[in-house]
């Protein structure tokens, strides 16, 4: 007969907002196919993890170059609101970098920004002014 056996330790911490994030090279282009996915949590998740990733200038060298900054001007117009929210995160923070604020000239994403300026969400806008604020400082 079996005996019931309770550990004494606690479960793993699962947090559903955080994706699974591959290993070295990997891990930009994953990310970038799960930005393109038809599943909302999906989107969520991915924005979230390339949120913590682009405080890196070399991972968003590596992301212009795979084509994320596509990816995210068109999740720019995404319907859900925190979708938009964490696009426009990912792209302040993108904007801190000198290679992320010439990948903004070069793949024009000061014309897409520049659609959210009357978005209904206050932090959408934040992010947006401070993606700004530091493109102001390229002198391109």
């Amino acid at each position: 007969m079996a005996h019931t056996r309770i550990s004494m330790y606690m479960p793993p911490v699962i947090d559903p907002t955080q994706a699974a994030i591959s290993y070295g090279c990997w891990a930009l282009p994953k990310l970038n196919e799960e930005l393109q996915s038809e599943d909302l949590l999906t989107r969520q998740k991915a924005l979230m993890a390339l949120c913590d990733l682009m405080h890196d200038p070399e991972y968003v060298y590596q992301a212009i170059s795979i084509g994320c900054l596509e990816s995210l001007k068109a999740l720019l117009k995404d319907s859900d609101n925190l979708v938009r929210i964490k696009t426009t995160e990912v792209l302040y923070i993108m904007a801190t970098h000198n290679v992320g604020r010439t990948g903004f000239l070069e793949h024009g994403i000061i014309l897409a920004l520049s659609l959210l300026l009357s978005d209904h969400q206050r932090e959408c806008r934040e992010n947006l002014h401070q993606a700004y604020k530091h493109l102001v400082q390229l002198p391109a």
